[in-house]
């Protein structure tokens, strides 16, 4: 499986690559979404639980542009037909695709981050970087996992683009609101603390359930 999982996700990158049809969207989204806070909230900067909730919620809705195009290639130009027809484990396709759309979160933030930094946030990111480095990946997993079942689920039907995010975005509130908990102490103006250990277990927790669950249900849903 360790082949056939690294054989497609060199070919998804390779594509995106080529293309840049995910991930220079989902960057510009952000940024542009940051911008927008900048001049709407008329303040000089943000900390605390509106800096994490500003972060949180805009790392959110770019993430569902990048779930909404990672099968989309797949169902137009027969992708899924000749994986089936392949000698390999179905379960390769939701790891390789899981991995993917981790590496746009990861390149997303590197983008996006730095832009929420200089354009609202108060406090400085250089000493809340580690923790934050941390509360990400365990947002971005979650991320991964559950966008990767939504978009297996709606991209064979004609609303994909609406039906994916109305399905995603329940599923990923419990995430964003973990991902803001755990980030807001970190981005305290006043006497920053790391974060509570209890949202960073309940991020774990709601990523390994749904890893398990998705894990599961992707071959169903490939075949069908």
């Amino acid at each position: 499986m360790r082949r056939t999982v690294g054989a497609l996700l060199r070919k998804e990158l390779l594509v995106e690559l080529r293309t840049l049809e995910s991930v220079p969207g989902m960057s510009l989204f952000a940024v542009t979404t940051f911008v927008v806070f900048h001049f709407a909230l008329n303040r000089n900067s943000v900390d605390g639980d509106l800096a994490a909730g500003i972060l949180w919620v805009t790392l959110l809705f770019a993430a569902i542009l990048g779930v909404n195009r990672l099968f989309v290639a797949d169902a137009e130009e027969g992708g899924f037909d000749a994986f089936l027809l392949a000698p390999v484990d179905r379960s390769a396709m939701f790891i390789a695709k899981a991995l993917t759309l981790l590496a746009y979160m990861v390149v997303l933030e590197l983008v996006a981050v730095p832009a929420f930094a200089l354009l609202l946030l108060g406090p400085s990111l250089g000493g809340a970087m580690p923790g934050l480095a941390l509360i990400l990946l365990l947002g971005d997993v979650g991320v991964a996992v559950i966008g990767t079942l939504v978009a297996a689920l709606a991209v064979r039907t004609r609303a994909r683009d609406l039906l994916g995010p109305l399905l995603a975005l329940p599923l990923l509130v419990p995430i964003v609101i973990g991902g803001a908990r755990a980030t807001s102490p970190l981005l305290a103006l006043a006497h920053p603390t790391g974060p509570a250990a209890r949202w960073l277990a309940t991020l774990g927790l709601y990523d390994l359930v749904f890893g398990l669950i998705a894990f599961a249900l992707f071959d169903f849903l490939l075949e069908d």
